[in-house]
């Protein structure tokens, strides 16, 4: 009697091997974005300001020493551009835009002088016969010189050189003052000097950026062949080199 066979247990089918696909296309594809960010960096770098250009170059060649002098390298330490020999015109050129975008600029903008000097970036506010910047006789800014000064220092506090504010009077004593007695025109310029710091300094303007208040009172006049004239009576900001 034959033994009943014994069917061979099915075995499961091995699945065929995958094929390796090679990422050589990840490399190709890196390298052209590679060329096209750069193609896009030279580009920019073609159409931006001269400043740009001197910043970048800065940067790269000393990136360290080169944050430090653009005061960026700690927080609150200033990250604008810094008011340098090369590049003083540019920094004028950015102040005059933010003065701009003050609401009044265009009825005042015939009494704010951007010179540039050996000392730095001089920043003068003139005075009319009304009072423009300051009430008539008095150290307390006005509306618009306020808004200005506000202005001025969100701009100036995001670079790091140090500031020095002037206060100067026309030639008329004031209120008859004598110069061994009485509110005369040196505590006038001082006072207002004083008034304008402190509006800088709530708007932007580091505690350790100021390092000098000046008063003159009429011993530098901007108009000496009429020394009554009211554009004598004027605040001074210098941003120093």
């Amino acid at each position: 009697m034959s033994q009943p066979t014994t069917p061979d247990p099915v075995r499961p089918r091995t699945a065929a091997p995958r094929k390796h696909r090679g990422g050589a296309w990840k490399v190709a594809y890196a390298d052209f974005v590679t060329a096209l960010m750069a193609l896009f960096i030279v580009l920019w770098m073609m159409s931006s300001s001269q400043g740009v250009k001197e910043a970048v170059s800065g940067y790269f060649h000393d990136p360290k020493g080169f944050t430090s002098r653009r005061g960026a390298g700690h927080a609150n330490s200033g990250e604008g551009l810094p008011v340098q020999a090369g590049n003083v015109k540019l920094v004028r050129e950015q102040i005059e835009q933010a003065l701009h975008r003050v609401p009044e600029f265009q009825r005042i903008k015939d009494h704010v002088q951007v010179s540039v000097t050996g000392e730095g970036l001089r920043i003068d506010l003139l005075e009319t016969e009304g009072g423009l910047f300051f009430v008539t006789g008095s150290p307390s800014p006005t509306d618009a010189g306020g808004r200005l000064l506000q202005a001025l220092g969100a701009e100036l506090g995001a670079m790091p050189n140090r500031i020095v504010i002037e206060g100067h009077t026309d030639a008329r004593p004031f209120r008859n003052a004598a110069p061994a007695s009485g509110y005369s025109n040196w505590e006038l310029s001082v006072d207002r000097a004083n008034a304008a710091r402190r509006l800088l300094h709530t708007s932007g303007i580091r505690s350790d950026q100021i390092v000098e208040v000046r008063g003159y009172a009429d011993q530098q006049l901007l108009e000496s062949t009429d020394k009554n004239d009211p554009k004598n009576r004027r605040i001074s900001v210098v941003v120093k080199l």
